[in-house]
């Protein structure tokens, strides 16, 4: 693997930039955990940016696939979506489901979505959720209505941030939460999925007796925070770029170092995944809905530097320089402090990066341990643990890390931060062979499809899959990646 740099590396490089709260136990879960943390308590007085809602101590994460906005959808009409998320806690649980009409980070150069962006207005028609099995091809359980406000559909407005009402829904061990919705509207903010689950999209037809199928799409609007009422013992966030969201892993395996450390940590632990593709730390920077959903935690990794270097924040044409990436992470950590969780930073992951790039990134991470010191916080070695022995430019696992380097984080991190707890690094899943068995599906002749509860067909897996292995990034400036420009 560590021969095979050239051409991979370049083109890992473009797709890199192009990809990608509380229980009862919670506040004695933080104190222990920060026994272990450093003590050192910054003197500037910080004003939080927390979104302060008492859903948040109620509601703990439940999935650990990322649902922030870093997109902007143009225009829909009665257009369903639809979308698989494994869940942290099985059985029985309230869930509470929270939105934001306003988009978290600048995707590309921000020409179709930026940092601060509000939406337009749009109308929810419908809303579900129900147990999709374990695998998208599997029978779905009974859809159960979602409301707000104790109604089955609502307006909402330009930038409105909303919870939905609580929903109770069994979702069996291994089984699937599936979240959704039907819309209409313009300028609507999603996640670019990067192929990471399940996520479909169809237009459902006025006459209910013609077929509704569903198709894989990569733009898909979802709830920014997937709360159910559990006990656990820590609230832990991670928050970061495509990196941290876990862009161009396989398929629906959940291999990135995220998911793998939230289910080393198990779920007595609620973890939030807040990363995003194209993400900078000047976005999360700016105090906006993402980072002041992400502070209702107990436990918080802030992972950043990739995007800062390559491509700079909001309405920038270069890069930004180390300083000034230094002190939006600074600002990220110090609110993390402000609200008194256990603090992590990870330094900036190798990039195969040559020059002025590679420049940066070594200056920024020599000077982010002391950063981090002095603010009360704990450091992780990120590149470390993800360069090749000898060359520490050089992206020994990928630019976006793939599963044996998820599994490489995940070891080194828990057994730093967490050496007290037993878990078993789940390699059950043969992500190659899986790969092997759908390549060449044809998602336009494909004839296994299954009726679902509305009497309609449904695209199977293996087309959806397809689907999603053609898919490819609206980024091609391949040449462009060293250069700092970033056009679509």
């Amino acid at each position: 693997m560590k021969g095979l740099k050239s051409i991979a590396a370049l083109l890992c490089a473009a797709a890199l930039m192009a990809g990608c709260a509380d229980s009862s136990d919670s506040s004695s879960a933080k104190s222990k955990d920060k026994d272990s943390g450093s003590k050192t308590k910054t003197e500037q007085i910080i004003e939080s940016c927390i979104v302060t809602d008492q859903n948040f101590e109620t509601y703990v994460s439940n999935t650990y696939v990322a649902t922030g906005n870093n997109y902007m959808i143009g225009s829909v009409d009665n257009k369903a979506y639809r979308v698989y998320l494994p869940v942290e806690e099985s059985g029985e649980l309230e869930y509470c489901f929270y939105f934001s009409n306003t988009v978290d980070s600048t995707y590309n150069g921000g020409e179709k979505a930026h940092v601060g962006q509000e939406g337009g207005d749009y109308s929810i028609t419908a809303a579900y959720v129900y147990d999709g099995g374990t695998a998208p091809d599997d029978p779905i359980g009974e859809k159960i209505p979602v409301t707000f406000s104790g109604k089955e559909s609502k307006d909402v407005a330009s930038g409105e941030a909303f919870w939905s009402d609580p929903v109770t829904i069994n979702i069996p061990k291994d089984h699937y939460l599936v979240w959704e919705w039907t819309l209409t509207g313009k300028d609507i903010p999603c996640i670019k999925m990067s192929n990471l689950t399940s996520s479909s999209s169809n237009d459902y037809p006025e006459d209910p007796e013609d077929e509704a199928v569903w198709k894989y799409t990569d733009e898909i609007p979802c709830p920014v925070f997937v709360g159910a009422k559990r006990d656990v013992k820590a609230r832990v966030t991670a928050i970061g770029d495509s990196i941290t969201q876990g862009c161009m892993t396989d398929y629906m395996t959940y291999e990135f170092w995220a998911a793998r450390i939230a289910k080393a940590l198990g779920p007595d632990y609620a973890f939030y995944n807040a990363g995003l593709g194209w993400a900078r730390a000047s976005d999360c920077a700016s105090n906006g809905n993402w980072l002041g959903r992400a502070l209702n935690c107990d436990v918080a990794m802030a992972a950043f530097g990739t995007n800062d270097i390559g491509a700079g924040a909001y309405g920038s044409e270069t890069g930004d320089n180390a300083d000034d990436i230094l002190a939006n992470i600074k600002a990220i950590l110090e609110q993390f402090k402000a609200v008194d969780a256990r603090t992590i930073l990870f330094n900036s992951p190798p990039q195969d990066y040559e020059g002025a790039l590679e420049e940066t990134r070594t200056t920024l991470n020599e000077l982010e341990k002391t950063m981090a010191e002095s603010v009360g916080a704990e450091y992780f070695d990120f590149s470390e643990v993800l360069c090749e022995n000898g060359s520490p430019s050089t992206a020994y696992y990928g630019q976006h890390p793939n599963a044996e380097g998820g599994a490489e984080v995940c070891k080194a991190f828990m057994a730093k931060f967490f050496p007290e707890i037993e878990y078993v690094l789940d390699e059950n899943k043969d992500s190659e062979s899986e790969n092997e068995a759908t390549e060449g599906t044809d998602a336009g002749t494909a004839d296994n499809t299954q009726p679902i509860d509305n009497g309609t067909e449904a695209t199977t897996e293996d087309e959806i899959y397809a689907e999603a292995e053609d898919y490819t990034y609206d980024d091609e400036a391949y040449d462009e990646v060293y250069d700092g420009t970033y056009d679509e």
